[in-house]
């Protein structure tokens, strides 16, 4: 049965008596509002707030009472104007009933059925004049009427005739939201001019109440949209590592926050991964997550090594908004090496879980929130284990009122050491492990697992600093090229291949490598020992070199060079076919 269908004692008790002496119940009537002051409007729910309605009203003031508001209010918290025809489209959203044999009215009057009320009916002419409207005995053909308009002419009509009526608007800042319906049973006290006082009493706290939680429902649904719609729709697959992720905003809207992850791709099919945690709530801290990502993919496009994004990112924060305050972790992940640099900014620590099942913190320098200080942050480099995973995470994840942080840490590690392999059921297992219930913080979940690289996906070559070996570069391109199935891509590939070897002898320092990368996209790499990059320019008509790199743009999606330990990597990308 739905919950906001409110089913009472019929027997009348203390309550007919209150009705029945209407001269001398002045006192009486101050007390019964009194009481529904304070049991009426306790959360921020419309459907709550309206079945707290019925439970007061119910048997103690009617034997059936109904809670009709407007559909537009109920889905996305607008008032509708009204229609020049007089109709009403109304939602039902409470029912309450004192009777020997509810089901009869349950059945005529279901609750969340969505009704046109014509001009003519009660219901409408309520709202339309913005005043209760009381018949003491409701005859049959207006009771016929009441029936037609929901199709149930007869049910409606056995319920209802020689009943005592009573329709009030719910007005909330001078606007009517909808009705409250009242009934009482045939051969009981009818209603009377003191009991419409009553009711537009009642109406009028349930009406501020409803409309309090249509404005919180707005702004929590506004500050939800902005803040799904800044977090990525679909996570990219990097080469060498799996991902799955989470995010969950909290159960009211002060914990609607700024928390986000990112998966971000780098040359050489390296992948930075990213989860934050601006502090605060509502939609200026969803706001601020957004200016904060976008900055993140901004400085992830530098190659720059995490600490340095971090710091960069901090500074540009305090520029965003000085008074916003937001940790921040960053990693990023080379799948050939399968080494990961870390960083964070005040935010909690990384974990990782070992193929064998334990589980490690990452023990990496906290760093201060970005937006305080101007303070270098550190970073840690580490090589994670084929088959591990590396969990990051927010906040609000592992710390509660009820449980600190090592506590939660602890369970969270907890759960990852678990018998769940697959990366979806591992992240259900941990959010439903981790969340109780109305928790007041967003949780932001990002867990990767990491893999050798398969032979079709990685191929190197070292080259001994001699121009003949160019020739031998192009026939190792086409042959990896061929048992991987992409000989469409030789011909362009070997002529990319040509020029940045050639570079490599002819300005840079041995070692020099090959690298061929197949991931979302076909990438070759050469590194040689000199940090010297390339520079593309325009050669005159009477020059024989200086085109090389006009021509790689030209078949490249994109192309590119990063600093090495050791000298630099020139790379490029092209699409696969």
């Amino acid at each position: 049965m739905n919950r906001n269908c409110v089913i009472k004692d019929p027997a009348p008790g203390h309550r007919a008596e209150w009705r029945r002496s209407s001269a001398a119940s002045a006192h009486e009537r101050l007390a019964f509002l009194n009481e529904a002051t304070r049991r009426i409007g306790t959360t921020l729910d419309l459907a709550e707030t309206s079945r707290e309605l019925m439970d007061v009203a119910v048997p103690r003031f009617a034997d059936a009472a109904a809670v009709m508001v407007q559909d537009r209010l109920v889905i996305d918290g607008e008032i509708s104007s009204r229609p020049v025809d007089g109709t009403t489209l109304v939602r039902r959203v409470a029912l309450g009933i004192a009777h020997e044999s509810p089901q009869p009215w349950i059945d005529a009057f279901p609750i969340d059925e969505v009704t046109v009320y014509p001009a003519e009916m009660p219901h409408a002419q309520c709202m339309a004049s913005g005043k209760p409207l009381m018949y003491p005995v409701l005859d049959k053909e207006n009771a016929r009427v009441i029936g037609a308009s929901v199709d149930r002419e007869d049910a409606v009509a056995e319920l209802l005739t020689e009943s005592s009526f009573l329709a009030v608007p719910l007005r909330a800042r001078g606007r009517v939201l909808g009705c409250a319906v009242f009934v009482r049973r045939p051969r009981t006290q009818p209603f009377e001019e003191p009991d419409v006082t009553v009711a537009e009493d009642l109406a009028a706290r349930a009406a501020i109440c409803i409309d309090n939680a249509r404005l919180y429902t707005r702004e929590r649904r506004t500050a939800l949209t902005l803040q799904s719609s800044l977090l990525p729709a679909d996570l990219p697959q990097p080469l060498g590592m799996d991902i799955a992720s989470r995010y969950l905003p909290a159960s009211d809207l002060m914990g609607v926050g700024g928390d986000w992850y990112d998966v971000i791709p780098l040359p050489g099919c390296r992948t930075a991964l990213v989860v934050g945690d601006v502090m605060g709530h509502g939609t200026r801290a969803a706001a601020t997550m957004g200016q904060l990502r976008t900055a993140a993919r901004t400085l992830a496009s530098l190659d720059l090594p995490p600490e340095e994004v971090l710091f960069r990112l901090n500074l540009m924060s305090q520029d965003l908004d000085p008074t916003q305050i937001a940790t921040c972790i960053y990693a990023v992940y080379d799948p050939v090496t399968r080494a990961c640099a870390l960083s964070r900014a005040g935010h909690v620590p990384p974990v990782l879980l070992h193929p064998d099942r334990s589980t490690q913190i990452i023990d990496l320098p906290s760093g201060l929130p970005l937006g305080i200080g101007s303070e270098p942050l550190e970073s840690r480099e580490m090589i994670l284990p084929a088959g591990s995973v590396l969990a990051l995470y927010t906040d609000g994840l592992v710390e509660s009122r009820e449980r600190d942080l090592d506590s939660g840490i602890m369970a969270l590690r907890r759960l990852l050491a678990g018998r769940v392999e697959d990366l979806e059921d591992m992240c259900d297992v941990i959010i439903s492990g981790q969340r109780s219930g109305h928790e007041r913080d967003d949780i932001a979940l990002l867990v990767a697992r990491v893999r050798e690289l398969d032979p079709d996906e990685i191929a190197s070559c070292p080259l001994p600093a001699d121009p003949r070996f160019v020739a031998h570069a192009r026939r190792f391109v086409r042959s990896t090229l061929g048992s991987w199935g992409l000989g469409a891509l030789a011909d362009s590939t070997q002529l990319i291949v040509s020029e940045l070897v050639t570079n490599a002898l002819k300005h840079g320092w041995p070692p020099i490598e090959l690298r061929l990368l197949r991931g979302r996209t076909l990438v070759c790499e050469v590194a040689d020992g000199s940090p010297a990059t390339p520079a593309p320019r325009w050669a005159t008509a009477d020059e024989d070199t200086g085109r090389g790199l006009q021509l790689i743009k030209r078949f490249a999606y994109r192309w590119g060079t990063r600093p090495t330990a050791y000298g630099k990597i020139v790379w490029v990308e092209q699409h696969l076919p």
